[in-house]
């Protein structure tokens, strides 16, 4: 009950501020209806006081050519704005978020709690960290009403992986911080299914590529860049609408690709196993999460030579020993 009365208080102050709306354009009606007759007055002496000032008269002929100028690049920019907006709503766009500043993290955290209470989560990231386990990430308080979640995570132990947090090289981000961060994802993913929650975890081996959650009919996407943090990124809010075309459709379309990918294992929250399907779903191997540290082979012992007897080792030299050929011999045998 306490969690669901700022979202009544919030939709009352919207609802009260669309009344104030349309209070204050009638208001201005009115005022501008009553003040007219008496602003055509003013405006009749004024003209009669500059028609013959030739300096009075350039400078107003001056600010009302600089009035419509403005006026008409106004224009100008409103029907392309307006153009911009009918195209980003064709293509499901609803906002845009530079920089996450303090007012955009809680709108956006807001409107993910709007849509994820009673839903499936579908979620892309790279670690997890930020998104599921951070008490201010954006789905902290979003997991505990939901349904279930789909997640697709970075395997930490791949090949990939490691190649790319050695070409970032930032002292903070480390392949053992990255890995604790991914167990502490499978922790709380964990938790989550022992409350009964429907929740499937899937490790992908390949370099992330953008960080996407899905709610219900709204889709939150960020891409990730290689020298640059993800929370820097921009952040952009898509919504599905009926028509085929838009960007909410293409991504969730991803996702389901990704996701039914045979080559990107589930992982297996009970036994922290790998378990790699086939394209119907049966399962064809398992592998170990955390490959076991292998223990260090002892080097073999180099086996001592015997020393021989002082006997056998003249003979064996006496054996190889060649006799010099002299002069003499030499000379019979050419004969």
């Amino acid at each position: 009950m306490f969690h669901e009365f700022p979202s009544k208080f919030r939709a009352l102050l919207r609802n009260a501020a669309g009344s104030a709306y349309h209070i204050t354009i009638v208001a201005l009606s009115g005022g501008i209806a009553l003040l007219l007759p008496a602003g055509a007055k003013q405006f009749l002496s004024f003209w009669s006081q500059v028609e013959h000032n030739k300096l009075s008269l350039i400078a107003v002929e001056m600010t009302v050519a600089v009035l419509l100028i403005a006026g008409m690049n106004f224009l100008h920019r409103s029907f392309r704005d307006r153009a911009l907006a009918a195209y980003a709503t064709g293509a499901g766009l609803v906002s845009f978020f530079p920089r996450r500043a303090r007012g955009a993290e809680r709108h956006i955290r807001q409107l993910k709690e709007d849509q994820g209470t009673g839903r499936t989560i579908k979620v892309i990231g790279s670690s997890g960290y930020s998104t599921l386990v951070d008490q201010v990430g954006d789905l902290s308080s979003v997991l505990d009403k939901c349904l279930g979640a789909q997640i697709l995570l970075v395997n930490p132990y791949s090949q990939e992986t490691s190649s790319r947090i050695q070409a970032i090289g930032h002292p903070e981000f480390t392949l053992d911080g990255f890995r604790e961060e991914v167990r502490q994802s499978i922790a709380l993913l964990k938790r989550l299914k022992a409350m009964g929650k429907a929740v499937k975890l899937k490790l992908y081996a390949d370099p992330p590529l953008v960080k996407m959650v899905v709610l219900g009919d709204y889709l939150w996407l960020q891409h990730y860049h290689a020298d640059l943090d993800i929370d820097t990124m921009p952040e952009y809010v898509l919504r599905h609408n009926r028509k085929t075309h838009g960007l909410y459709t293409l991504y969730t379309h991803y996702f389901e690709q990704r996701w039914e990918n045979p080559e990107i294992p589930e992982y297996d929250l009970e036994t922290d196993e790998l378990v790699y399907r086939s394209r119907t779903g049966s399962e064809l191997r398992r592998e170990q999460f955390e490959p076991a540290t292998l223990p260090c082979l002892e080097e073999a012992p180099i086996a001592r030579t015997r020393a021989l007897p002082a006997d056998i080792v003249q003979r064996e030299l006496r054996m190889n020993d060649v006799p010099e050929m002299t002069y003499g011999r030499m000379k019979a045998c050419s004969e």
